[in-house]
This record gives C-alpha cells, sequence and structure tokens, in this order.
C-alpha cells in the first residue's frame, strides 16, 4: 500500500534524510513529490526474484551486465527511487555508480512489480514511466503477478513507448538483452 504526501512542498533527498528510521516503510520521489510504501505482498517480492533471477543468470553467462533487486537510483535531489529490478551493462555502470553504492543515472532496464493499490500502479504506469523516459532508460518493464502480463516499453523516438504486452507462454525478448529468452511465466510465482 502506498501514500502520497501532497503538501505543495517539493520533497528532496535531503528531507528523506532527516526521517526517523521506520522499518518496512521506503520512500520514494518522483518531480518533487514523496512517495511511502510499505512491504510489498510476498508474490509480488517473489516476481521480483524470479525476474531477477533470469536476469542474473543470463548476465552471469555473457559478462555484459549486472541485474540488481531494489537499487537506490538517484536522478536528482528531487528524483530518488527504488525500482523493484534493475538491469545494467558494465559501461553503464562505471558512469552511474556513486561511492554511496547507488546509480546516479538511468539504468539501461528497469522492472516494477505493480502492487495491490491503484496509486501504486499509477504512480509505475504514469509518474515513472514519464521520469524513467525523460531520464533515458532503454527499456522498462511492468510486470503484474496478478494477471500474469509484462508490459514492455521500448526507447523509440526519445522517449519510452508500448511495445507490446506479454502474457503467460509468450517469450521475452529484447534488444537490449542479446540471447535472453524466456517465457513470461517464469517471472511469476505458481
Amino acid at each position: 500500500m502506498s501514500q502520497t504526501l501532497k503538501t505543495g512542498v517539493r520533497w528532496t533527498i535531503h528531507d528523506v534524510e532527516l526521517f526517523a528510521e521506520n522499518e518496512g516503510t521506503r520512500y520514494e520521489i518522483v518531480d518533487g513529490e514523496l512517495f511511502m510504501t510499505r512491504v510489498p505482498h510476498f508474490k509480488h517480492q517473489q516476481t521480483c526474484g524470479r525476474i531477477f533471477q533470469q536476469l542474473n543468470i543470463w548476465s552471469e553467462s555473457n559478462g555484459l551486465g549486472e541485474a540488481v533487486i531494489n537499487p537506490g537510483v538517484l536522478f536528482s535531489e528531487s528524483d530518488n527511487v527504488i525500482p523493484d529490478v534493475v538491469w545494467a551493462t558494465k559501461e553503464t555502470l562505471a558512469l552511474t555508480l556513486d561511492e554511496a553504492g547507488h546509480l546516479t543515472g538511468a539504468p539501461d532496464l528497469v522492472v516494477e512489480v505493480l502492487s495491490l493499490s491503484n496509486s501504486d500502479q499509477r504512480r509505475d504506469k504514469e509518474a515513472k514511466l514519464k521520469l524513467y523516459s525523460s531520464r533515458g532508460v532503454k527499456e522498462y518493464w511492468i510486470a503484474d503477478w496478478r494477471s500474469r502480463k509484462l508490459e514492455v516499453y521500448r526507447r523509440e523516438d526519445n522517449q519510452l513507448k508500448l511495445l507490446e504486452t506479454l502474457f503467460n507462454s509468450d517469450i521475452i525478448i529484447s534488444p537490449l538483452l542479446p540471447g535472453l529468452s524466456c517465457t513470461v511465466n517464469q517471472f511469476f510465482p505458481v
């Protein structure tokens, strides 16, 4: 479940640093708007793990990049997000990984797994899509474990556009991830 704090204030990473430690709550900022999210559903987390597993196995076999679960991505003081899964080439990591272990630029692939609440879904499908598009993410996947579908957005004409919606038995392939080929159902728990 997500909550948006709309106060007319533009939030920054410095504001969030002042919050008391609140285990189980994630804070994200998109265009100065603060989002608080509780720990996701068990199947949401399983989906993240399965997507990471497929990307990680593929990455280890070719050495092209790295997959990570829940990295901090600090685009700016007012755009600070925690995607569910990202994949980045070794070149992208060399350019964007800071000393604190956060990405300061766009990963090549960002994956968000939809949560139950409508506000969370709106954030992933609207605010984060716009953010990732404006910041140069090459591919964006939105996974829905309830309907077992994957929306694939790919950069075209300098923005992320919905390329295809894949279901259970469809095969995901991507020019960004040469040689990766798996069925969408491998991403979702039984």
